[in-house]
């Protein structure tokens, strides 16, 4: 009997949630947008990679400086190994070994996803324009009374209505019309 009793009162609920749930949608005002391409096309932010890229690349030049430093190396004991004495090709074998080490520990200090310098650099440069954009979008929904703004690559929105408001170009121009960050 509670079995029955249970089917009932769940039937009855999906029963009200199916009336209710059209009158609801009809009043909940909703828009999305494209932050990828938000910042892909507004200058402050292709500023901010522009940056980022200028950082990368001063490092990439000290990773092959180090790379190439470490090769002529390896060349230089290789072609050498038989004049030299055995205590002479330890420290040539530690030298290596060291200079490996710089360049493994160079590459974690800059390119490891949880601390490198690169990413923090990044995230410090990217902060203001990331708070900028945000500031309008929720500039929108107070002004406009959107109560749900989407955004279309943080969420796995698989479709998107014709009568939902696509607000990507109205944030840029608002974006544009601001002055940059410096």
């Amino acid at each position: 009997m509670g079995f029955k009793k249970l089917a009932k009162i769940m039937l009855v609920l999906s029963v009200i949630l199916l009336i209710a749930a059209p009158g609801f949608a009809q009043k909940l005002k909703v828009g999305y947008v494209h932050s990828q391409k938000i910042l892909a096309t507004y200058k402050d932010a292709l500023d901010v990679q522009r940056k980022i890229d200028d950082i990368d690349r001063q490092y990439q030049a000290e990773g092959r400086d180090m790379q190439e430093n470490l090769r002529k190396l390896q060349e230089q004991y290789e072609s050498q190994s038989l004049l030299l004495s055995d205590t002479k090709k330890k420290e040539k074998e530690q030298e290596i070994q060291n200079l490996a080490m710089r360049l493994q520990q160079f590459q974690q200090e800059k390119y490891n996803p949880q601390t490198g310098e690169i990413y923090k650099k990044q995230a410090e440069l990217l902060q203001p324009v990331l708070d900028k954009i945000n500031s309008v979008i929720k500039d929108f929904g107070d002004k406009e009374g959107y109560d749900l703004i989407l955004d279309t690559a943080s969420g796995n929105i698989l479709h998107v209505s014709k009568n939902v408001d696509d607000l990507t170009e109205r944030v840029l121009e608002e974006l544009n019309k601001g002055s940059t960050i410096k």
